[in-house]
């Protein structure tokens, strides 16, 4: 998933405890070889590889799966974008590598998600044009902490903290109190912006700060925004808290795309999901269910 993935949970059976350890890590290894675009025995892999060419028939998980990032997509009008890697794929963060003007304009065209054709009778998923490319970063890590957390529990945990990268779960309470989840501060490494008790919720930040490289004064991060191709810089952070970790997943990455305004206007119509975001002057701007707490 490239990103490094952990658990923490409590159980009275050290030999039972080591099991369950080793099935949380083969599930999320499960998951990633399904769902990433670089191994190319996965699912996912296969339908780039066929992009313009054919539909991919897959199964039913990575289906789902695609299927309510279209949805999200509709809901975030196409701030959230899986298709963005047509164009993702030409930084290289390692090597402070960014897009010319011209290899942009080249493939900025092929980010669009409404191109993404599902056939639900053959369960099969076609990209409409040649170069097309989908990446799921910005929604399967949350996707594979709901999975590893639901196993956890039929398993016998009840208290457990799960986290893949930027996205975290907690199971219960952390003995008997909340866990207590720590957002960084996008400018200061090691230094928290804020901190908050969490049980029985998720929660996903979207930064900035983890894959990026400053290049003639701009700052080149992972998080695209589908309408310039280019990385978005209205905010340095956005967290966002709910039941779902797939849905935080995804809606701090659309959050961080459409900015504070749009963003908070789109989290205030979901009841069920709160938003503390960090803007490119480093102001704090909170939803309003964590406003009247």
């Amino acid at each position: 998933m490239g990103t490094s993935v952990k658990v923490t949970f409590w159980h009275n059976d050290e030999v039972q405890a080591k099991k369950i350890a080793s099935a949380f890590f083969a599930e999320m290894e499960r998951i990633n070889q399904l769902m990433s675009p670089y191994i190319e025995s996965s699912e996912l892999y296969s339908i780039n590889k066929n992009a313009g060419i054919k539909e991919v028939s897959i199964g039913e998980e990575l289906y789902q799966l695609i299927e309510l990032s279209i949805e999200i997509g509709n809901q975030t009008n196409g701030a959230f974008d899986i298709t963005f890697a047509s164009v993702g794929f030409l930084y290289n963060y390692r090597e402070r590598i960014n897009p010319n003007q011209e290899s942009l304009l080249n493939n900025q065209a092929l980010i669009d998600y409404r191109q993404i054709k599902l056939n639900p009778q053959k369960q099969s998923v076609l990209l409409t044009q040649e170069g097309m490319k989908i990446d799921l970063g910005g929604i399967a890590k949350g996707y594979a902490v709901d999975n590893a957390v639901a196993l956890l529990q039929t398993l016998g945990v009840t208290s457990a903290l799960v986290s893949a990268g930027g996205d975290t779960k907690a199971l219960g309470k952390h003995g008997q109190r909340p866990w207590l989840l720590a957002i960084q501060d996008p400018r200061k490494k090691g230094k928290h912006a804020i901190q908050l008790p969490m049980e029985d919720e998720a929660i996903s930040t979207s930064g900035d700060y983890e894959r990026y490289f400053i290049k003639e004064g701009i700052r080149h991060h992972h998080i695209i925004d589908p309408k310039t191709g280019r990385s978005a810089s209205e905010v340095q952070s956005v967290s966002i808290i709910g039941a779902k970790s797939v849905m935080t997943d995804a809606l701090s990455t659309s959050v961080f795309v459409l900015g504070v305004k749009e963003g908070l206007a789109l989290i205030n119509q979901m009841p069920a999901y709160e938003a503390l975001i960090i803007d490119k002057d480093r102001k704090l701007h909170f939803s309003n269910g964590l406003l009247a707490n």
